[in-house]
């Protein structure tokens, strides 16, 4: 495999779509502002060579790279304490909603601390959480 190029709609500039490539993969040129691979590998600092010039930029690069993992891991845990909410109201068990509202708000309330979320946003779905939480 190696790069495929289209045509976009609008104007007719090629547009890359990412593909694997031994041994180095090509880079998301499109459709992100993180330079990362589409099949979930950590960038290396080779794969950067062609991105920018400047040695300082080259390493913001990759520390962008690494919170953009960190704050994905972070969401996903979320996500997932939220769905154990909603499936404890769904069954009706009201101690086990509660339990499992509690650790999702202290999972938005580390996010929001850490700025993966903004405050308000964390705040808004914790009182959401509570609101349905308490309802059961």
């Amino acid at each position: 495999q190696g790069r495929r190029l289209q045509r976009s709609a609008k104007n007719d500039k090629p547009r890359v779509r990412v593909c694997s490539v031994a041994p180095y993969r090509v880079l998301v040129s499109q459709g992100s502002s993180a330079p990362h691979c589409d099949d979930g590998r950590q960038t290396s600092w080779k794969e950067l060579q062609n991105v920018a010039n400047i040695k300082s930029q080259k390493k913001r690069i990759l520390t962008n790279e690494r919170a953009r993992l960190r704050n994905k891991s972070v969401k996903s845990a979320l996500k997932t304490a939220v769905k154990r909410v909603d499936v404890a109201i769904a069954a009706g068990d009201a101690d086990v909603a509660k339990a499992a509202a509690n650790e999702a708000c202290r999972l938005l309330d580390i996010a929001g601390s850490k700025g993966v979320l903004h405050k308000n946003q964390a705040a808004n779905r914790k009182s959401g959480i509570a609101k349905r939480a308490n309802a059961v």
